[in-house]
């Protein structure tokens, strides 16, 4: 398929199980279902669970999966091999890389106490600093602006900790140039990648990130409430102990040691039992991404939101709807947001109509685009469709 075909039909929409009659543009919230999703789905419950037992966390290879989907997730976000795993929620992710990043730093930097982050940043990312800095002394949270975030990078600060898209507006930060004038100031990064993996191309590897947190259900695909993926940069793996040691993390948890030693790499911040069920979801999930151009996937959602603004702009001129995301497509994400002093009831009215996007307080109407199944029919479409 080529790109302008894939353009107007979604890359791989008929992989999806998408009812007739409906636009929907929420995929940054919750993606879409997958239909080999449903299938695995089946057969994890009844030929695994139903079947194996407890068996099956050798037989099929359920005591691998936190690695196995951590390493589809790594090429799509341009981490090394055995860097990601996968677990736990995108709030405790948070928690465990916080900790560890701070952990890093050492005595002789004692002067480093500032944990950075911009009002864009999603509020658990924040509520999470703000537990952490509460709890111990030395540690306080500075939020800024957006725009202001590089020029407060300076000796004060410990860690910088973004989320990459603006989860209201789209923003999307440079995440290589604040990256290394992070580093050049001493301090280590942590990126929240919970609106990029799987909306735009992210290299984690070369922009050397130390640490990266996002979750499985949005652009991924992996359902709602699919567990969520943290990344360590290799030569930091083996330097912390993880704040939350459980036996999942252990150096051998059937061991059943009384003593905690932590497993080598990044295994180290697993934490409890992995969610089974769940991993095999978005396991499958992942698997649409095994032959898809990330440059591609950008392209496609750059073209789609281009139409859209103009789309809206053109027809719904004179109703009060101001773009609240960046007019430029490099500087935002794969979202449109528009801002309207009514957005709550306009976008109910939307959603009556078969047209599903979602709101965020106080005002913003918030449009995700995924590729993988939007088109420029869901686009130009007033309402919903009537099937196909």
């Amino acid at each position: 398929m080529n790109g302008d075909s894939a353009q107007a039909a979604g890359l791989k929409r008929s992989e999806f199980d998408l009812p007739d009659g409906l636009v929907y543009l929420d995929g940054n919230s919750l993606g879409a279902l997958p239909r080999a999703v449903a299938a695995r789905i089946d057969g994890a419950v009844k030929a695994e669970w139903g079947r194996m037992l407890i068996r099956g966390w050798n037989q099929a290879g359920w005591v691998d999966l936190p690695a196995r989907v951590g390493g589809k997730i790594a090429k799509l976000i341009g981490a090394p091999d055995a860097s990601v795993m996968v677990g736990d929620s995108t709030s405790v992710n948070v928690f465990k890389a916080l900790n560890a990043a701070l952990d890093l730093m050492s005595d002789t930097e004692s002067g480093r106490t500032v944990i950075l982050s911009d009002s864009g940043n999603f509020p658990t990312d924040l509520y999470i600093a703000q537990g952490i800095a509460g709890a111990q002394d030395r540690w306080q949270l500075k939020i800024v602006d957006p725009d202001e975030v590089a020029g407060a990078i300076d000796e004060s600060v410990a860690v910088l900790m973004l989320t990459e898209v603006d989860y209201r507006t789209g923003r999307l930060h440079d995440m290589a140039a604040l990256s290394a004038a992070a580093h050049r100031a001493g301090a280590r990064v942590i990126w929240d990648l919970a609106h990029s993996a799987g909306a735009l191309p992210v290299d984690l590897g070369n922009v050397e990130a130390d640490f990266a947190v996002g979750c499985g259900y949005k652009y991924l695909n992996g359902g709602p409430g699919a567990p969520a993926f943290i990344y360590v940069r290799p030569d930091h793996a083996d330097r912390f102990g993880p704040r939350i040691s459980g036996w999942f993390g252990h150096e051998a948890p059937f061991a059943f040691d009384q003593h905690f030693r932590p497993a080598s790499g990044v295994q180290r911040m697993m934490v409890g039992t992995p969610p089974v069920l769940s991993l095999s979801a978005l396991d499958t999930a992942l698997d649409l991404w095994a032959d898809v151009d990330m440059h591609e996937i950008r392209a496609m959602s750059i073209a789609l939101s281009q139409l859209f603004i103009a789309e809206v702009e053109s027809r719904c001129a004179g109703f009060g709807l101001r773009l609240a995301s960046p007019r430029d497509p490099q500087r935002r994400g794969s979202q449109v947001s528009f801002r309207h002093a009514e957005g709550y009831a306009v976008m109910q009215a939307l959603i009556s109509g078969n047209v599903i996007g979602d709101f965020r307080a106080p005002d913003i109407i918030r449009f995700g685009f995924a590729p993988l199944y939007n088109s420029a029919d869901d686009v130009r479409q007033p309402t919903g469709r009537s099937g196909r």
